[in-house]
């Protein structure tokens, strides 16, 4: 049984607050606050907490309630170490901006990223206040399971009802979408016109919705930002290793896997993260090198993104130029250094590198990917050092060269409209480049608070290309083709021809082409990233 909701008196926020706004959810009355012509309804339960029995199940329902629960807090992230403090197994919960609750506004529901261990909706650079307004949306973001208590399989913890026993976090985000579609038309939102979007590993869950049967119908078409797609090793364990994982800590707890229920949160999130640490050469199990993501299970997870179909909806797909300045170049989280200063270095960090992919790397394969890309560089007129070497073998290797050659593939033999957006607006330093997460920035508008605007600025060009970004997505939404007056008219993705979105830097968006194809050309033969 949930607890009781926090109740509301006359549904009135305190002095000083804005105006309270009421909706009624299918479970109940909820009361949001009303400031700067958009309401926002935070910590709104779109399943029960999955704690206790619920551990390890599929999702249920939110216990119904009557009295009207305050939704002006967001709920806790989900339990995860470090990155964001008051984590919980109780959290499944959702975020709405809204322009209003009268009305029937597209709908987007944005999936966070972190790597499918850590982040949550309700993190400052995914407030949807501006984006609701600008593109007149609604915005919906929610927390899901993350790291052992999300995303693994064993048959011990097979569902009594759905019989489902792996990717609780995938199955998390398929109840969310299903909420929004029985709520929308409470918070304004048309429950017939859904849209998905995520970054990294919220942009691998969008795509990976949308071939969900069960969600047919309900998914309207989407965008995934700077997609993580998932491939053993690196980021999936097989099902085997999954399995042996959770056997592995069942001893270490001296019980069985369905006693993992039992066994007090923190201490399994622990225990996991534990066969994990170190180099991924010395670990137990092949997989999960780089990230422990989905894993194939033939119902959530019907198989990796390379060896299935691209999704049938209309799609913008979305990269940042260099995906790999947000790992390797500093300063601080998530690579705290030091780096690699000489060709030693150099060549001891792309070892690294390919090691989160592959069970065994060659000196050779270290050889001809330093050397393609030391080439490939001289002819692109690109810098030349170690750090920048390195920073574009990382974002090519493990982000944007199976995103492009998905799109390349869908362009052939896809049966639904797709757009390609290269983002290109660098940061400023001692940043680099234009990283993996830059583009959320700029798609919330937050690259405005305080903790942003130093790196990625905050002049009249940084509003303009946010203004861009929002309203390309927000005609898409609207099952337009993507536009803007800012931007010139986009056409469908062609690999022959010019039609790839380049939005960022002085002229705020061009029709160009995928840059840097060479160095992507370098992974066609490398036999270490699957080709799509």
């Amino acid at each position: 049984m949930a607890d009781a909701p926090p109740a509301v008196a006359a549904a009135r926020l305190p002095p000083g607050r804005g105006r309270s706004v009421t909706a009624r959810t299918t479970a109940g009355p909820v009361m949001g606050e009303r400031r700067g012509g958009v309401t926002v309804f935070r910590g709104v339960p779109y399943a029960a907490p999955p704690v206790g029995d619920l551990r390890f199940a599929s999702p249920w329902p939110p216990e119904p309630w009557t009295r009207v629960r305050d939704a002006t807090r967001p709920g806790p992230p989900s339990l995860q170490t470090d990155y964001l403090p008051g984590s919980s197994e109780d959290s499944l919960y959702a975020n709405i901006w809204t322009p209003g609750t009268e009305g029937s506004r597209p709908v987007l529901i944005y999936i966070h990223g972190g790597g499918w261990y850590i982040g949550a909706g309700s993190e400052r650079d995914y407030d949807g206040a501006r984006l609701a307004i600008h593109g007149d949306m609604v915005v919906v973001t929610f927390n899901y399971r993350l790291g052992a208590l999300g995303w693994g399989l064993h048959e011990d913890f097979a569902d009594p009802v759905t019989g489902s026993f792996a990717n609780w976090g995938l199955q998390d985000q398929a109840a969310l979408v299903r909420w929004v579609r029985k709520n929308a038309a409470a918070f304004g939102g048309d429950p017939g016109n859904i849209t998905l979007s995520g970054t990294s590993a919220g942009g691998s869950s969008a795509w990976q919705l949308a071939l969900i049967p069960e969600l047919r119908g309900i998914v309207h078409r989407i965008v995934p930002i700077s997609t993580k797609h998932v491939w053993h090793p690196a980021s999936s364990l097989s099902a085997e290793e999954s399995s042996a994982v959770y056997e592995s800590i069942a001893r270490t707890f001296g019980t069985t896997v369905k006693g993992l229920r039992r066994v007090p949160a923190g201490a399994l999130k622990n225990a996991w993260e534990k066969e994990f640490s170190g180099s991924p050469v010395k670990r137990a199990v092949d997989g999960g090198r780089g990230y422990r993501g989905p894993v194939v299970d033939g119902h959530w997870m019907r198989g990796y993104d390379h060896q299935l179909p691209t999704p049938g909806l209309p799609m913008m797909t979305v990269y940042a130029r260099t995906e790999g300045s947000f790992f390797t170049t500093g300063p601080g989280f998530p690579f705290p250094g030091p780096h690699p200063a000489d060709d030693q270095g150099l060549r001891a960090a792309v070892r690294d590198l390919l090691c989160k992919g592959a069970v065994e790397v060659r000196d050779e394969q270290v050889e001809a990917c330093v050397t393609a890309y030391r080439e490939a560089a001289a002819a692109d007129g690109l810098p030349r050092d170690p750090v920048s070497l390195w920073t574009e073998m990382w974002g090519d290797g493990l982000f944007r060269y199976q995103i492009v050659r998905l799109a390349e593939r869908h362009a052939g033999h896809g049966s639904s409209p797709q757009y390609v957006m290269e983002f290109a607006h660098p940061v400023r330093p001692p940043y680099s480049g234009t990283p993996h997460e830059a583009t959320s920035k700029f798609l919330f508008g937050t690259h405005t608070l305080p903790q942003n605007a130093a790196e990625y600025g905050n002049g009249p060009l940084e509003r303009r290309i946010s203004d861009t970004l929002i309203e390309l997505v927000a005609t898409f939404a609207r099952g337009e083709s993507p536009n803007s007056p800012n931007a010139p008219a986009w056409p469908e993705f062609s690999p022959e021809r010019p039609s790839t979105m380049i939005l960022g830097g002085a002229r705020t968006a061009e029709i160009g082409t995928v840059s840097k194809q060479r160095q992507l050309r370098y992974w066609d033969e490398a036999e270490w990233v699957p080709r799509p």
